[in-house]
């Protein structure tokens, strides 16, 4: 016994440790469950009892020594490599967090206020066949929408399939599935064969709303469209209504803002007039209601149109519509909720 103990401490005395790995594998050789220390411990148990207090003093001394050998080496380590430690106690590193674009902020902050007066919310396609983008919004066949130069049309074998030009489409698609009374708007993408440029894009977003019920007047509509605008632009804000042109409501009218920047006494913003345009709207034309199976006779309503840049470009004072559509991370991140 006592030899096996002299002949343990020699090897020991001899062994240079380097890392981690090479103490870990002393470790389980020494002081494992099945090591060198713990063999020795179970022959201590033949040993006589006379010499039982030299034999176990001296095996008591090796574990003290394989456990200092041990642990010289575990408390050099982490000075040694600490560049690749991790304190986890560490407070963790800031992620910087994207801002959500401009015209996502406008178009939920105009869906949040007409759904609180009871406006739900449709989608369609975005390609459309020409009865819902033309036909049944009361397009005649030679009107100028129609032709090449407004309109993307996606296949010329199929007869009018094209790029939707505007939002109105999905309200024929409500109309022809749904039972009046009807209340909505329709949000969504649109596109326009049309050179790019500060004012113009060959694509934009529009929001437009549709009702349809019994007995629906103009001063419905007129109401429902100052309480949009004091909404968005603040209690201070008037509308009015220019008399105006479209295929599928009749009247029509132009809505105007006053500025909210000159508060109506006229600026470079709104050319010294003190109102800004920010939406088309009309009473729904009887032909459009008739084509998508309402009874123009025992129904009516009334229907609106925006565009999400133009709102955004007088709420955030934004000129050039191609900023919207680069991704230029300096621009984007200026908008917040």
């Amino acid at each position: 016994m006592r030899e096996r103990i002299d002949y343990v401490e020699r090897e020991i005395s001899e062994i240079v440790i380097s890392d981690m790995q090479g103490a870990e594998t002393f470790r389980i050789k020494y002081l494992g469950s099945k090591g060198v220390l713990k063999s020795l411990y179970q022959e201590f148990k033949a040993v006589p009892n006379e010499e039982k207090k030299e034999i176990g003093q001296r095996l008591n001394d090796l574990k003290q020594r394989l456990e200092n050998v041990l642990a010289s080496v575990q408390s050099n380590e982490p000075e040694k490599h600490s560049k690749y430690l991790v304190d986890f106690t560490r407070p963790g590193r800031s992620t910087p967090l994207g801002s959500i674009h401009p015209l996502t902020i406008v178009r939920n902050e105009i869906v949040s206020i007409f759904s609180t007066i009871g406006f739900s919310v449709s989608e369609g396609p975005e390609i459309e066949d020409d009865w819902h983008n033309f036909s049944a919004l009361n397009f005649p066949p030679d009107h100028p929408a129609r032709d090449m130069q407004d309109t993307f049309f996606v296949d010329s074998s199929i007869d009018g399939l094209s790029l939707r030009t505007h939002t109105s489409s999905v309200q024929v698609r409500v109309m022809e599935t749904q039972k009046p009374p009807i209340r909505t708007i329709s949000p969504g993408r649109v596109y326009r064969n049309e050179a790019i440029s500060a004012r113009a894009h060959c694509f934009f977003h529009q929001i437009e709303g549709l009702y349809i019920d019994k007995n629906v007047s103009f001063a419905d509509l007129k109401q429902t469209l100052d309480y949009f605008a004091k909404s968005l632009f603040g209690e201070s804000a008037k509308i009015r209504l220019r008399p105006s042109y479209f295929p599928f409501t009749e009247p029509s009218a132009e809505v105007d803002v006053s500025c909210s920047l000159c508060q109506g006494d006229g600026c470079n913003v709104c050319k010294h007039t003190g109102w800004l345009e920010i939406l088309g709207c009309g009473m729904v034309d009887p032909n459009v209601l008739d084509a998508c199976g309402i009874d123009s006779k025992e129904y009516n309503g009334f229907a609106f149109g925006m565009g999400v840049e133009r709102i955004a470009q007088l709420k955030y004072r934004v000129n050039d519509l191609r900023l919207y559509s680069e991704n230029d991370l300096r621009f984007l991140t200026q908008f917040h909720f």
